[in-house]
């Protein structure tokens, strides 16, 4: 039997339908215990500490989103130092792409020891978006495997699967596959759940 080029269907086809299903769904009981989570996350970054000037302030947020998502940070005081001195209140505002890679390459390590610079990609993508949701999409490996599956299926960008990983190229696929599909009345955070349930739904099974 040939193997599959794809996991998403032949048929299956990204409408506004779908979106609005797959927008209820994540309304509903199955992800509460998430919801709950994206609702403390949104009172901590937009109501308690709303800006980045104060380290306590953002060592907190730091810790909060590796806890929830398991980004597995083990020098959480680094990166928090690091988001200090970017100063990035006003690149959030205007949601520049680039502040996520400025955020993403920090050097890390045990006190003492000699640091090392690592990329916590998926972290900044996170970061900044629970800041502004409608301006910075999250960057998930399943987002990203769909959204190579849909590009091989239908040609909907111009892209490599190595280019995920440049966010300004991100969010340029993302803009591309609302534009391809017809999803533009949808913000960026909207899409974010729509493409995070339907990418666990057909990969989360080939780990």
């Amino acid at each position: 039997m040939a193997k599959r080029k794809y996991r998403i269907p032949d048929d299956y086809m990204p409408t506004v339908d779908e979106v609005k299903r797959y927008i209820k769904r994540w309304n509903g009981p199955e992800h509460e215990v998430g919801r709950n989570k994206e609702m403390a996350l949104k009172k901590l970054f937009e109501e308690l500490c709303p800006e980045n000037k104060d380290f306590n302030d953002i060592l907190i947020k730091c810790s909060t989103l590796n806890d929830f998502y398991s980004t597995n940070i083990f020098d959480v005081h680094s990166v928090a130092l690091r988001i200090l001195e970017l100063n990035i209140d006003e690149r959030l505002r205007k949601g520049d792409n680039t502040l996520v890679k400025d955020i993403a390459y920090v050097k890390v390590g045990k006190p003492g020891k000699p640091k090392t610079e690592r990329c916590f990609y998926s972290f900044a993508t996170k970061y900044c978006s629970h800041h502004q949701p409608t301006k910075f999409a999250i960057y998930d490996s399943y987002v990203e495997k769909l959204l190579w599956d849909f590009q091989k299926r239908d040609s909907f960008s111009d892209f490599k699967l190595s280019d995920l990983k440049d966010y300004v190229t991100y969010m340029r696929v993302i803009r591309d596959f609302q534009r391809h599909y017809g999803l533009g009345d949808f913000n960026v955070k909207e899409q974010d759940q729509y493409l995070w349930q339907l990418g666990k739904k057909y990969f989360s099974h080939y780990e």
